[in-house]
């Protein structure tokens, strides 16, 4: 079956007017009143049609701005730590691998020391607050472009672009000084501390081997007194050993 013409109607009085228009004894008047009232009735449609395509088209842009919001939402907490709002492990692999391909990196990996005795004295909501603190402190002292992570319970990560040792130390024992004298408010009545590992990595090295080399430094400077920084490449070579005690020369950095 063909399909039914929506005009047909309009296109019968067409044809009529050219009749009448072309016949100069047909009844002009009546051919012309007839194409009026389906003109008029073509403009109500046209003016219904619009509204609606107007209405249509503000509810799809409303519809893509949802969907572009609900996929940053995703792409946030597919990245993000939901506690602290720092990245989450993946994301930090992510960004320091493509760090790793462009330059050489620093990889500083802190951990809050005795972060136990803070829940078990005052609570697990007082420990939550310690680590959003710690997140907050580093991201004021560092800035916003720079990827801080959270790569355990309380464990935190921070990549650092840099082809010098020595910045990499610097910015790591800035770190160690200002969780340290970081006020973290009722109940907690003590200082809070981290220790701090350092490795500085080339262009081209893995994350994996980055990644060990830093918390092989962080280790050092657990078993060194906490609180201070331990740089990697500066390590004795038994300082991995967990039997091996630390001694004068395995050089740690206190950060007070």
């Amino acid at each position: 079956m063909a399909d039914a013409d929506l005009f047909a109607l309009e296109s019968a009085a067409l044809a009529n007017a050219k009749a009448a228009h072309d016949d100069p004894r047909a009844d002009a008047r009546a051919a012309l009143a007839e194409m009026i009232v389906h003109y008029e009735r073509l403009m109500r449609e046209s003016r219904r049609l619009i509204r609606r395509s107007d209405r249509a088209e503000l509810d799809m842009n409303q519809m893509n701005r949802q969907l572009h919001e609900l996929a940053q939402q995703l792409e946030y907490r597919a990245t993000h730590d939901p506690l602290s709002g720092a990245l989450n492990r993946a994301a930090v692999i992510d960004q320091a691998s493509d760090c790793l391909e462009k330059g050489d990196m620093a990889l500083i990996v802190l951990d809050i020391d005795h972060f136990k005795w803070v829940n078990d004295d005052f609570g697990h909501p007082a420990g939550d607050t310690v680590i959003k603190t710690v997140v907050a402190c580093l991201k004021t002292l560092l800035g916003p472009g720079v990827a801080i992570g959270r790569v355990g319970g309380e464990e935190f990560s921070v990549v650092w672009p840099t082809s010098s040792v020595e910045e990499a130390k610097e910015v790591a024992l800035r770190i160690c000084d200002a969780i340290a004298d970081q006020v973290f408010g009722a109940p907690i009545d003590r200082q809070i501390t981290a220790s701090v590992g350092v490795s500085w990595n080339t262009i081209g090295t893995s994350f994996e081997l980055a990644y060990s080399r830093a918390d092989e430094a962080l280790y050092a400077a657990k078993r060194a007194g906490r609180n201070c920084v331990k740089i990697y490449s500066q390590l004795p070579l038994l300082a991995a050993t967990p039997a091996t005690p630390s001694s004068p020369a395995d050089a740690s950095t206190p950060c007070h």
